[in-house]
């Protein structure tokens, strides 16, 4: 290529990332502090069982922050006590464990959801509060941890063969040898052969609890019963994810919603009625607006509950935050500016951090004509280019955020976590 052809395409480029990237700022609207809250003023409505909580980044200080400073708001005015993270089942009831009996230490458990983004100063931080917080709490005030998430085989294998140890030893070695191969080191080398013959064999594990269940009870428990026949599922729905990869994220929303749905019911029949969810934007949002494709998590959960789903989006004005390349798999840090009529609109407010309710934003008929519009809102995942700065494509969503939430937390200058892996 000639250097006047270079030349020629650079000015494209510049041209397109401008003209895409959209980083012009919007007005800011007057008195818009009248239309804000602090975090510790957030009320739910009464009728509401599950409350949401979306990222805009996995990658920011703030953004995981939020999931403590939102669910202590909750637990002492909102009377939730069961805590739900976009992470590995089975890892969750390892952290579940240490809040409630004090097994591990809070940086052991958080290592157990194999997630590197929520190995963090942060999350460790999160599950300590936990933990803390349970050894004053009277009974009927311990709150509750646990992940709905399945991408990971360990922790629910171990689970399940946990549980046949106590109930039946020789089905337990029967399956432990069936599932000697079955691993998160091992899985993403398994053949499609190899896979069948897993899903069948958990299938026959699913059957044999699900005929066998009063005599299992008996054995056990009511609780060790059902959760190990959610270990199970878990397992079953990793594997469908791997046998179904071009449904991939379709189907992993859809099991999102399902286990939150286990997990909601199993806490009412205990007298918890309420439930406090976090994960990505993409996830907790109702309107599934992500170019994708898939039927969001918050979607399913909207359909299920009605009125009873209150869901909190964030978003941000600046955000330096951290992200691996996909590609080569190192982290790196990265900078981002995203301008929409939304938190543009709260540019004058003083707080880095605050909440805005939709209901009260629509007393305003500037701000309503703002949330009811569609805008391009953050939306950055685990996988993060240099380049995909230069197209708002790459990290946004576009949504009405009115329809998309009930309100949202904005944080204007959001600063990187600290993965250690």
């Amino acid at each position: 290529m000639n250097f006047n052809k270079k030349i020629s395409l650079l000015v494209v480029v510049i041209y397109l990332s401008v003209l895409l990237s959209g980083c012009g700022s919007a007005a800011a609207v007057n008195n818009a502090d009248q239309y804000i809250t602090t975090i510790n003023q957030i009320d739910i409505p009464d009728d509401v069982k599950v409350i949401g909580l979306g990222e805009a980044t996995h990658g920011n200080v703030e953004f995981q922050e939020l999931k403590k400073d939102v669910f202590e708001v909750l637990v002492k005015n909102e009377n939730v006590s069961v805590f739900v993270l976009e992470g590995d089942f089975g890892g969750g009831q390892t952290i579940n464990q240490f809040i409630l009996n004090g097994k591990g230490t809070a940086e052991e458990v958080v290592n157990n959801l194999d997630y590197s983004i929520y190995k963090t100063e942060q999350m460790v931080n999160l599950v300590q509060w936990m933990h803390d917080y349970n050894l004053t709490a009277s009974q009927d005030e311990k709150v509750y941890f646990y992940g709905n998430d399945m991408q990971r085989y360990d922790l629910s294998k171990k689970g399940v063969l946990d549980f046949y140890k106590v109930i039946n030893a020789d089905a337990a070695k029967k399956y432990a040898t069936q599932l000697e191969h079955v691993s998160n080191d091992t899985m993403r080398d398994l053949t499609t052969e190899q896979l069948k013959e897993i899903d069948e064999i958990i299938n026959n594990i699913i059957l044999d609890l699900q005929s066998n269940k009063a005599t299992y009870v008996e054995k056990s428990s009511v609780e060790s019963y059902a959760f190990a026949l959610q270990y199970a599922q878990i397992m079953k729905q990793r594997t469908q994810l791997f046998l179904n990869e071009e449904d991939y994220m379709k189907l992993r929303d859809q099991y999102l919603a399902d286990n939150l749905q286990w997990i909601a019911e199993f806490e009412a029949a205990k007298g918890h009625d309420k439930v406090f969810v976090t994960g990505h934007n993409g996830h907790i949002e109702k309107t599934s607006a992500s170019l994708a494709g898939y039927k969001s998590m918050g979607n399913y959960l909207d359909e299920l509950y009605g009125e009873g789903y209150f869901a909190i989006g964030t978003d941000f004005i600046s955000s330096e935050f951290q992200a691996k390349n996909g590609s080569s798999g190192e982290r790196q840090i990265h900078t981002v500016e995203n301008h929409n009529d939304l938190v543009d609109a709260f540019s004058e407010v003083e707080l880095n951090e605050f909440f805005v309710d939709f209901e009260k934003a629509s007393e305003s008929e500037e701000l309503l004509d703002i949330i009811s519009r569609e805008q391009k809102m953050s939306n950055i995942g685990d996988d993060f280019r240099s380049w995909y700065k230069f197209l708002k494509t790459f990290y946004t969503i576009e949504m009405t955020p009115n329809e998309a939430y009930n309100g949202i937390i904005i944080v204007k200058k959001a600063t990187p976590t600290n993965v250690v892996e």
